[in-house]
């Protein structure tokens, strides 16, 4: 339908230029086309004069004719805000003009400029019917009626007629192409926006994994030994000290960490000031695990070639997502790492013997850690599995394409709805 199309469109700058933009329905521009209305209406007027002198069969434009030209001009001050009006009464004003014989000429750039400005809103109907009324009432003005109005001394030269009715096509034809470009560039703007914030949400998202990863590994280490710190004081000062060393530490690291992802945030497009994190430190994972009670067996199989910092990244979140989980929720002092490079695929598996530490399985407001670990294999083309084992211990399984892309056939994957998860 007609009135489902958008009310009109409006030219829009920015600094990336000007462009042409669809105008949610309802809305108005709050500016009247003043200056260019201004400038139609003088050439119409002053056009139509020359035009007389060189059309002996026409009359003469006069007052009245000035007052339908002038008339016909200032209806276009409401060309965008009541295109559908506007297009009607110049066309109208144009009628009446050449019934009342006065000369062709400009007046059919009032004619034009109405059915363009209803054309490009979306009002076709409106403007074809306006443009066609014009040209059969000439027709029939000039052909039948031309005795009951005395300026017409006879029939006009269909020659004449069939030139009107060229040009009134070209009008429509070309009013559709604009309205097509416009509408066009419109959603292109759109689209563009749509993918500003999509990207705007992946850099939140990112972000907010990031932070969740230090800050969770790096809390559950401090808060392992500050109990560990509380409980020898006073028998052992000695290990107490190591305790409230290794706090120090991984807070020094948390805080190293926080500033390199707020850094990237006060300043876009520049360098990070430090090297993500990657594989390569998994020695000191394993060692920060250690001091916070855990064991880990760490297990490299096949050559595994350089990685993308991705994939680095995200490897390395994965492990020690995992090793934060089991710090956190099983009472297993042991943890397996496996790290298997297979042609095309790095997978890791993290291991635990359980069982579930005391209120581990009790809700924990929502963790988000298995979440944030599917999300990075997602945005990779990986998948992550996690549950537990029949033995009664726990899994994480992550599979990651080392190009970055979904493997052939496979899609994405889960944990199995009957399998319990724990989540930082």
């Amino acid at each position: 339908m007609e009135n489902a199309r958008p009310t009109w469109v409006r030219r829009c700058s920015g600094p990336r230029g000007t462009r042409w933009a669809a105008v949610t329905p309802g809305a108005r521009p709050s500016r009247l086309p003043w200056l260019s209305t201004l400038v139609v209406a003088i050439v119409v007027t002053a056009g139509s004069g020359f035009a007389g002198h060189q059309q002996p069969g026409r009359l003469p434009v006069d007052s009245p004719a000035r007052a339908l030209l002038i008339g016909g001009a200032a209806l276009l001050l409401g060309r965008h805000r009541f295109p559908r009006t506007v297009a009607l009464g110049t066309a109208a004003v144009t009628a009446v003009y050449l019934a009342a014989g006065y000369p062709y000429g400009p007046v059919f750039l009032i004619l034009a400029l109405g059915g363009f400005a209803a054309v490009v809103a979306g009002h076709r109907t409106v403007a074809w019917c306006a443009l066609g009324g014009v040209w059969v009432s000439q027709v029939l003005v000039a052909h039948w009626l031309y005795g009951a109005l005395p300026p017409h001394h006879g029939p006009g030269s269909w020659g004449q007629e069939l030139l009107a009715l060229v040009w009134v096509v070209a009008v429509i034809a070309l009013s559709e192409l604009v309205r097509v470009r416009r509408e066009r560039l419109a959603k292109a703007d759109e689209e563009r926006a749509a993918a500003e914030r999509r990207r705007a949400d992946e850099e939140r998202l990112r972000i907010a994994r990031e932070l969740h990863d230090v800050l969770a590994h790096s809390i559950s280490v401090i808060n392992v030994q500050a109990g560990v710190g509380l409980a020898l004081l006073d028998q052992d000062p000695e290990q107490a000290r190591t305790a409230l060393t290794t706090i120090r530490d991984a807070g020094k690291e948390a805080l190293g960490e926080v500033r390199q992802v707020l850094g990237a945030l006060r300043a876009p497009g520049e360098a990070p000031l430090a090297p993500a994190p990657g594989l390569d430190r998994l020695p000191e994972l394993t060692e920060q695990a250690r001091h916070a009670g855990l064991a880990v067996d760490l297990t490299t199989e096949g050559s595994r070639a350089a990685l993308a910092p991705g994939t680095d990244l995200a490897a390395f979140r994965i492990v020690q997502e995992a090793l934060t989980n089991i710090v956190r929720h099983s009472g297993s002092r042991t943890a397996r790492v496996l790290l298997r490079s297979l042609p095309g695929v790095l997978e890791i598996r993290v291991d635990d013997d359980g069982p579930a530490a005391s209120g581990a399985g009790e809700p924990s407001g929502g963790g988000t850690g298995l979440v944030g670990m599917r999300e990075r294999a997602a945005a990779l083309g990986g998948t992550v599995e996690a549950g537990s084992r029949p033995d009664g211990g726990f899994r994480v399984r992550a599979r990651i394409p080392l190009g970055g892309a979904p493997e052939p056939g496979r899609g994405p994957e889960k944990a199995a709805p009957d399998v319990p998860e724990e989540e930082s």
